[in-house]
């Protein structure tokens, strides 16, 4: 039984949320709102391609107004849990909210592109994995980089040197490394508090917060922090295949996967054709 959201603690929700909408995504969700039965399934599919408003969907389901017992990260299941209704006024109050100039708009177009891809990536992978947590692995893609945006928004040079961290990145480099010198902050952080903002699951916060960070985990064969692995060997898995170190880094390498692409096959136990298999029938599929 979905409970219908005042206006007051939808503005009171969204405090905190600063990940823009993407555009396109807000006309098609009004376009359906103003059907005369707006499909909840075609509304919860288009709000998970977007991380912006999945994060505010998320944040209000996971919040003490639900009574929720465990944290979820299912899109679906939250859109449900609010209902159609209290849907429809997040979106308004989410458009009033995300005006951008035309230039903001092209730059980000790489962050909303990639989070959709490896979003979908990690799906297949998660099921092609026999992963458990699914829609966890789903929420890590779309929010791992949800703080490259928020870095943006503070820093106008971010996306110059987020180009030169993917570029150094490497066995003695880590990407965050080059932004810490840069800002002595990165967008892993920034995306680790943004999703704590938004209640996420606390293994998805902790993914967010190493995704840059694999080497180290990977290197650790002991059995700690499985869950942590589990997501974190999915999700670089899927920013190799979805090439993020083009679309967002700019760069012809993925020199992360050099460095790191040995110790996550392994602990998934794939071996490096087994994964060039799957990564050209996952790309021949269009799953990234």
């Amino acid at each position: 039984m979905s409970q219908e959201l005042s206006a007051e603690q939808i503005q009171q929700a969204l405090q905190g949320i600063s990940v823009p909408p993407q555009p396109q995504i807000m006309v098609d969700l009004q376009m359906e709102q103003y059907m005369p039965d707006p499909d909840l399934e075609v509304i919860a599919r288009l709000i998970s391609q977007d991380p912006g408003l999945s994060g505010a969907l998320l944040k209000i389901v996971n919040s003490s107004y639900y009574g929720l017992s465990n944290k979820i990260a299912s899109i679906q299941r939250a859109v449900n849990l609010l209902g159609s209704r209290s849907i429809i006024n997040l979106i308004n109050a989410l458009s009033i909210k995300g005006e951008m100039s035309d230039d903001t708009i092209v730059t980000l177009n790489r962050f909303w592109d990639t989070a959709q891809d490896v979003a979908m990536t990690c799906l297949t992978l998660a099921k092609r994995t026999g992963a458990q947590a699914v829609d966890e692995a789903y929420a890590l893609g779309l929010f791992h980089d949800c703080g490259v945006p928020l870095m943006l928004k503070r820093f106008p040079n971010y996306m110059v040197v987020l180009e030169e961290s993917y570029a150094n990145a490497g066995a003695d480099c880590r990407v965050v490394d080059t932004e810490n010198n840069a800002f002595n902050t990165n967008h892993a952080v920034v995306g680790y508090y943004t999703a704590k903002s938004w209640r996420l699951p606390e293994h998805v916060t902790d993914a967010i917060a190493n995704h840059h960070n694999a080497l180290a985990i990977f290197s650790d064969e002991s059995p700690r922090n499985p869950q942590l692995k589990n997501l974190l060997a999915i999700l670089k898995m899927a920013e190799h295949i979805c090439a993020s170190y083009r679309v967002l880094g700019n760069q012809p390498v993925d020199y992360e996967w050099d460095a790191i692409g040995h110790l996550v096959l392994d602990y998934v136990g794939l071996s490096d054709y087994d994964f060039e298999s799957m990564k050209l029938s996952i790309r021949e599929l269009g799953a990234h």
